[in-house]
């Protein structure tokens, strides 16, 4: 991916200083939007995947072992120097260019996300967010969060090595946002509250495969006007989307496959729905809601 000497996003802030949060004891409290769609869907998967309790996780998100701390301090955007960095602030500057064009093309107006980088934990408009999580979107602030590190779990442990593997991640968490400004992210989160946990996890399916649906909408629009692409990197990108599939993570995990707890999608569903996606850019084949096969 030849990402570099392109621009650099406005909107990433950099809270790795080590008082981003890391320290401390308390947590935001979490309730009504709470961590919605993300936060703990996120932190189920991250459990599968890197071997944390399941049961841990939620007793932070669920607000029972949390107390009340001040909100998110505010850090001011920058450009930060080192190439991890660097090459995230280019991605997201891309995928700015690109939704920018497609709400503009649909009469609409495109208000683009912050991306905060953090190390270890970090107060968020929904909770205390921490590195384990993996990399996640918050609708209480329009922020997208991640930590680093995440990306050497995402190749050593994983198994996706490659840049534009991180750059799907990325773009998944855009299409989050996406699906925030659209009122899609509240719609679900209001039917989720009269659901049983079966039908909402089967929700939580369609949310996230349409995210990796637009993810895949930003890269072929983002080839289209950059070129930037290199022969394998959709490959990796299609790798990272089946190593993350709820089915292949529960296995790397040790456990049975429970199509019922899925929260996510399978690997071939999110491999399908990237492809998709990627094959005309049109954000009207990312209609999973109404799919009747996913």
């Amino acid at each position: 991916m030849k990402w570099e000497g392109q621009r650099e996003s406005d909107n990433v802030e950099d809270a790795r200083d080590g008082d981003g949060g890391g320290g401390g004891g308390g947590g935001l409290p979490i309730g009504g939007r709470g961590i919605g769609i993300g936060g703990i869907v996120v932190a189920l998967l991250a459990s599968w995947a890197f071997g944390i309790n399941p049961l841990t996780v939620l007793s932070v998100l669920d607000g029972s072992t949390v107390q009340t701390a001040p909100g998110p301090r505010e850090v001011a955007p920058s450009h930060p120097q080192d190439e991890p960095a660097k090459f995230v602030s280019v991605v997201l500057a891309d995928t700015e260019d690109v939704w920018n064009e497609i709400f503009r093309a649909n009469g609409r107006q495109y208000v683009a996300p912050k991306l905060r980088l953090f190390s270890g934990q970090q107060p968020t408009a929904c909770g205390m967010g921490a590195a384990a999580m993996g990399p996640f979107y918050c609708p209480g602030d329009s922020k997208v969060y991640i930590d680093l590190s995440f990306y050497q779990t995402l190749r050593d442990r994983l198994g996706a090595p490659g840049d534009f593997a991180q750059a799907y991640v990325i773009a998944h968490e855009v299409g989050h946002h996406v699906q925030h400004l659209l009122g899609i992210s509240d719609k679900v989160d209001s039917a989720r509250r009269s659901m049983s946990e079966r039908a909402a996890n089967a929700l939580s399916v369609r949310v996230e495969l349409q995210a990796d649906c637009l993810a895949g909408v930003w890269a072929q629009h983002s080839q289209q006007s950059k070129g930037w692409l290199e022969a394998g990197d959709i490959d990796e990108a299609l790798n990272a989307a089946s190593k993350i599939g709820d089915d292949t993570l529960q296995r790397g995990a040790g456990r049975a496959v429970v199509p019922e707890s899925f929260t996510h999608g399978t690997s071939e569903q999110r491999q399908r729905w990237f492809k998709r996606g990627l094959a005309q850019g049109d954000m009207r084949d990312c209609d999973t809601f109404t799919a009747k096969q996913l």
